[in-house]
């Protein structure tokens, strides 16, 4: 309980300080966690080679790459010790000729049965249970995608998609508050030969946020009580996110084992973060990762992202730093039509880890269509 009650009064502070000015670093976090075992276990490093149907999250471009007539996927995982879920769904439509293919995703991170006890305790210093009541601080996310081939090089090898978002976030603490916000994302992937090339701008337009608050006169009273500032209405901006990434298959599609390595670069604009190289003005965060598979149903993956230099605590002169990083791994198995991928990874780097199991499937409905008419006709012999 007291863990919950901790993480609502921060969701709640954080997000009354963010409102009260116009534009901060960090805003709408949660749409940069990641989504689906294969993209946290190879650390995020997704943008060139994601090719499924959680491209809408990673880069829609790459929704072109589906081969079946449908893909539905579903993740799960939990975090603070099970208290923050976080979930994700998505569907993918290609065309029947695979030059173009639309898409929709549902992101939610939230932590729910939060206790709020601000009648809980009566003047007399008694409990009343019939008081206690329960609230959710939920983030949640709606994009829509759509996604085409083009041809943008003369040379036929090149081949490349574009693809974009449009997308609606809502946040809320419990009655207390709420807020709307939409934007846009763009992406691309070229693939030349053993190469492939993507480019993501998360929120090219800009998404705001705007925060409504409906406090009621009693939790006004508790504020100014105890010194805290009573929220009007405001809004947060979110300034445009720009990744690069580069992959290579080092191995022959024909053969039995594939590797493949992919480098992003997570370009933030909104100011100097923590990253391994930052400005005033913007922040780059390097994603690796790797991805080994056999016959295209076995496959092993590993990851490092946010990488960091921090001062030494042994070091009394403040001068010395060493680097430290957010390390991920995982499996993925590939059971006819439908796919399952465990990764096995971190909100933080490793100097202090809060590692979560996180599974999502994936059903590739052609396929399972097809295996199902096989049977049929089997069965009428």
């Amino acid at each position: 309980m007291k863990i919950k009650t901790i993480v609502c009064l921060s969701a709640f502070v954080i997000n009354t300080n963010l409102a009260s000015a116009q534009t901060k670093i960090y805003v709408n976090e949660y749409l940069n966690i990641g989504v689906g075992g294969r993209g946290l276990a190879m650390g995020g490093a997704q943008v060139a080679s994601s090719n499924d149907a959680y491209s809408g999250y990673w880069n829609p471009a790459g929704l072109t790459k589906i081969e079946d007539d449908l893909q539905v996927g579903a993740m799960h995982a939990e975090y603070f010790a099970g208290n923050a879920k976080y979930d994700f769904a998505t569907v993918a439509l290609p065309t029947k000729d695979k030059k173009r293919a639309f898409g929709l995703s549902f992101l939610r991170f939230a932590t729910d049965d939060i206790p709020y006890t601000l009648d809980y305790v009566q003047p007399d210093g008694s409990f009343d249970e019939s008081k206690l009541k329960s609230i959710s601080a939920g983030d949640y996310a709606f994009m829509i995608s759509y996604a085409q081939q083009i041809k943008l090089f003369k040379n036929p090898e090149i081949k490349t998609s574009i693809g974009a978002n449009a997308k609606m976030v809502f946040r809320n603490i419990g009655s207390m508050a709420n807020a709307w916000g939409a934007g846009a994302d763009v992406g691309l992937q070229s693939t030349y030969k053993k190469w492939q090339l993507g480019i993501a701008v998360k929120d090219v337009t800009t998404t705001y946020t705007t925060w409504n608050f409906n406090l009621t006169e009693r939790e006004k009273e508790v504020f100014g009580k105890t010194g805290n500032e009573i929220p009007v209405k405001s809004y947060e901006v979110m300034n445009p996110r720009i990744n690069i990434g580069l992959g290579y298959q080092f191995f022959k599609s024909t053969k039995k084992i594939h590797l493949l390595a992919e480098v992003n670069t997570d370009i933030t604009t909104d100011g100097k973060r923590n990253t391994l190289i930052k400005t005033n003005t913007f922040s780059i965060d390097p994603r690796i990762g790797l991805e080994a598979d056999y016959k295209r149903t076995i496959f092993l993956r590993a990851g490092i992202c946010n990488i960091q230099k921090v001062l030494d605590d042994k070091d009394s002169t403040n001068k010395s730093y060493f680097t430290i990083f957010q390390p991920s791994i995982g499996v993925g198995l590939k059971f006819g039509p439908l796919v399952v991928d465990y990764a096995y990874t971190s909100l933080q780097t490793q100097s202090n880890p809060l590692f979560s199991h996180i599974v999502s499937l994936r059903v590739d409905i052609k396929s399972l269509l097809a295996k199902k008419e096989i049977e049929a006709t089997e069965s009428t012999k």
